[in-house]
């Protein structure tokens, strides 16, 4: 079997790996639940190349992002639920509807806020269609303003879209400073928990403050996981540092003091940083 650039290529490459008898025995036996932490982590590395500008490593692993559909695709195949064409029907048609101003519309100049109004509306009763096709046991008697916000996102992104729906009815503050003595509210009762040595109230109150900063930085208009990103790799850019200036001394990390290691670190912040693709997206 030779490369090709067309996609149903890729789609025989899989069937044929989950071929009984004659496939690879590691793909044979993966599920969905188990293949769910690598769409996850491709998904991650996507992000990484964005953020390092390496469009030759994000050609690579938006293939690999793409093996993942096609892997779960497959699977589902094999219980007759559904296959990748049916995936790309389904994601040509919500496209589809939800750009009426692009396929449908007369008015073809929406402004882009409204454009996001007319996403979220659609994408609502998308839902609300979905939860009418569900089997009666499989709905309840409430549906919540916060039903719609996916479980299985990173806990941090999850955090961020339960404050914007909720925001959408009043529930919010209404000034960055607000949020900021919430931040310091939470801050002090973390420092009680710690008087108290109690660790399952310190764990309660670390969510509490970090949900409190996630809510900052969307009151800033800035991603929270983007800014996390930033420092992240500054972090790593300081720490790296140490390393270089350490070995430069013929000296290991082992071989210095904490003192030794911080003055150092005050050196690295005196350093120009570079200009971060996280950075940037940081502020939307």
């Amino acid at each position: 079997m030779t490369p090709s650039r067309d996609i149903s290529r890729l789609i025989e490459i899989m069937a044929a790996l989950r071929t009984p008898a004659t496939g690879c025995p590691w793909d044979l036996e993966q599920d969905f639940a188990t293949i769910a932490p690598y769409t996850i982590e491709e998904a991650y590395e996507v992000v990484e190349a964005i953020s390092r500008g390496d469009l030759d490593d994000l050609r690579e692993e938006l293939g690999d992002l793409l093996l993942q559909v096609v892997f779960h695709a497959q699977m589902a195949e094999e219980q007759n639920a559904f296959a990748f064409g049916d995936v790309v029907e389904a994601i040509t048609r919500k496209m589809i509807r939800r750009h009426p101003h692009v396929f449908a519309d007369k008015d073809g100049n929406l402004a882009s806020s409204h454009v996001k109004e007319v996403w979220d509306r659609i994408k609502a009763e998308e839902k609300a269609e979905r939860a009418a096709r569900r089997p009666r046991e499989e709905t309840t008697s409430h549906t919540s303003l916060l039903s719609g916000v996916k479980a299985g996102q990173p806990a941090l992104t999850r955090a961020l879209e339960l404050q914007r729906k909720a925001s959408t009815v009043g529930f919010d503050w209404n000034d960055p400073r607000a949020v900021l003595a919430k931040i310091r509210e939470e801050a002090d009762e973390i420092e009680a928990a710690l008087d108290r040595n109690d660790k399952q109230e310190l764990v309660e109150e670390t969510g509490d403050l970090m949900f409190a900063l996630v809510n900052l930085a969307r009151h800033i208009d800035a991603d929270p996981e983007s800014a996390l990103r930033a420092t992240n790799a500054k972090f790593e850019r300081r720490f790296a540092y140490i390393e270089r200036a350490l070995a430069a001394q013929g000296r290991s990390l082992e071989d210095a003091s904490l003192e030794e290691m911080d003055a150092l670190w005050n050196e690295a912040k005196g350093e120009k940083k570079p200009e971060s693709e996280e950075g940037k997206q940081a502020l939307r």
